[in-house]
């Protein structure tokens, strides 16, 4: 007569303790079996429900954790850019005083002061143009157009596009075999990314040296496209956060070149946005940058 009430007992100090895998085994259609029942579907909702708890908790947590970062991040990125148009400013600023007061007395100065304002006003518009871009792309509100185009058609667009600064700094040019290659993606979105890649070769390639552009086929059944340029190697320490906003290795050449360290910052979520890899090897004589994309 005890041994079911004793049974009964043990399987609900177990549920007491939170263990849920102890279970009542009597047979019968008493009001012992009833109640035993009773307990065990009660152990199981209770299990459900406390896994679903400790479930909702976890995200919970991660979903502070991911509010703090994104809050840390944003103030970050507003200190960033307040320090990047701090410059611009203050150069449009002080020559735009030097016009008024006639300091630029003669043509020639008026002209470099005017020159100045201008360059200074293209970089802000060139980084205001970045970040909306990247805030975009990181909130999720940019659609992206998935069409199928000559990817070869486009590598040749932006070479010639960049064939005055290649002449300038007598750059040898490598590209791609002139044939078509078709892939799905943002067509837009992909020449921002091949311009960066090219923009930031020429900003890094060594004087007289190699820029090669090439597409080569992956045995996933994508194609990659790569950027090389000769010259030297990424910094160890640097080549996991080139990717990062406002991320700058070599702040004296950054600032020689004018660059903003949000280039590849764009690159990245915009073939996160693709879900296609993308990424940077360094060679003994230089560095490649490159993304995969779908040719089918």
């Amino acid at each position: 007569f005890t041994r079911p009430i004793r049974e009964l007992s043990r399987v609900a100090g177990s549920v007491s303790r939170l263990d849920f895998s102890d279970r009542y085994k009597g047979h019968g259609r008493d009001e012992f079996a009833d109640l035993g029942n009773s307990i065990n579907t009660m152990a199981s909702a209770l299990e459900t429900t406390v896994s679903d708890l400790k479930t909702a908790n976890l995200q919970l947590i991660n979903d502070n954790e991911l509010k703090t970062r994104q809050s840390e991040a944003r103030r970050a990125f507003i200190a960033n850019v307040s320090h990047e148009l701090k410059t611009p400013i203050s150069l449009i600023q002080n020559y735009a005083e030097g016009l008024r007061e006639n300091i630029a007395e003669n043509a020639e100065n008026r002209d470099f002061y005017c020159g100045v304002i201008e360059d200074e006003a293209n970089k802000m518009s060139i980084l205001i143009k970045k970040m909306t871009m990247l805030m975009q792309l990181e909130a999720g509100n940019e659609e992206l157009v998935i069409e199928r185009f000559d990817v070869t058609e486009l590598i040749y667009g932006l070479l010639q596009k960049y064939r005055p600064r290649f002449d300038k700094n007598q750059i040898r040019v490598s590209a791609p075999p002139d044939r078509p290659v078709y892939v799905w993606a943002d067509e837009f979105l992909i020449e921002n990314v091949l311009s960066n890649y090219l923009s930031n070769a020429l900003n890094h390639v060594e004087p007289h040296g190699l820029i090669s552009a090439s597409i080569n086929e992956e045995k996933s059944g994508r194609i990659r496209i790569s950027v090389f340029n000769s010259g030297s190697r990424i910094p160890e320490e640097d080549i996991n956060r080139i990717w990062e906003s406002f991320y700058k290795g070599d702040k004296a050449r950054t600032r020689a070149y004018g660059g903003t360290g949000i280039g590849l910052s764009v690159v990245a979520a915009i073939m996160k946005a693709h879900r296609m890899p993308y990424g940077v090897i360094n060679h003994e004589n230089g560095v490649e940058f490159y993304i995969e994309l779908e040719t089918r």
